[in-house]
């Protein structure tokens, strides 16, 4: 039996991309970051595939298993009230039914999103052939469906990464995978990659659903976003690089100064223990 708790999370995520605001979501990837972000008040979350390799001493691209990012997926979506959508990667496998079983181990997990990319290769600006890249997608809404969750599919594109492509043929690639997305049945597109943020109005005008755009790659706020007409903003990985960054760098100025003291941005210990203790 489905659980009506997930139907009602997966429509409120929904939703959530169609508000007159675009739909900011923190990326976390952990249990602490994602409590953390609940309480700061964000309607809905996000996993960080870049962030939860990052905490394990691995890099990002599916350089952990399936099974692993569910297990911290799964934790973090029984922690904390708000929708989860999860970063999946290019679904653990090339063939359409490996997006089918990751779709349904994410649903399980307790996610009500997930992002689904067609990048193979980003130092090689390589991505899944036009067909199979749409049958991908395909299965993963036709997985979702059987369980009955109106799971939210964020079909991501990373034909800017093409190192064959002139930047005018990126764009129209673009517009043409992501259209092909939302018909195969996902629910909104995701373009990342260098250029991406000087073609975000011809993104939003010929692509035909809501589009998500990565800090990092743009410099844009979100209001200057939201007046574009984008609906979705991920943080990505910038929060889990901007603190390790902050650790890395408090490390040296240990080193070279001596200061310990570091009490002034910490959190307080007993606010974390209350927070934390539910």
């Amino acid at each position: 039996m489905t659980d009506p708790s997930l139907i009602e999370k997966a429509e409120t995520l929904r939703a959530l991309h169609h508000g007159d605001q675009p739909l900011v979501l923190p990326n976390v990837w952990d249990i602490g970051t994602a409590i953390i972000a609940q309480e700061e008040g964000f309607p809905a979350i996000a996993t960080t595939s870049a962030g939860v390799a990052f905490a394990l001493g691995l890099p990002d691209g599916e350089a952990i298993s399936r099974e692993e990012m569910i297990a911290v997926v799964g934790a973090i979506a029984a922690r904390v009230d708000v929708p989860v959508t999860a970063d999946m990667e290019a679904g653990y496998g090339d063939a359409p039914e490996d997006c089918a079983a990751t779709t349904r181990a994410t649903i399980a997990a307790g996610a009500v999103g997930l992002n689904l990319e067609d990048g193979i290769d980003h130092a090689q600006g390589t991505v899944y052939d036009f067909d199979l890249a749409v049958e991908r997608i395909q299965a993963a809404r036709a997985a979702a469906d059987e369980t009955g969750v109106p799971v939210v599919i964020n079909a991501r594109s990373d034909i800017y990464f093409s190192q064959s492509l002139a930047r005018e043929e990126k764009t129209v690639e673009a517009v043409r995978r992501c259209n092909a997305y939302l018909d195969a049945g996902a629910d909104s597109t995701f373009i990342i990659g260098p250029g991406v943020p000087n073609d975000i109005p011809e993104l939003v005008r010929e692509i035909n659903g809501p589009l998500n755009i990565v800090a990092g790659f743009s410099t844009q706020t979100v209001d200057e976003l939201a007046a574009l007409g984008v609906k979705r903003i991920s943080l990505g990985g910038m929060l889990s690089r901007a603190a390790l960054g902050y650790y890395r760098d408090t490390l040296k100025q240990i080193k070279e100064t001596g200061r310990l003291d570091y009490s002034d941005i910490a959190i307080p210990h007993g606010d974390l223990n209350k927070l934390f203790a539910g």
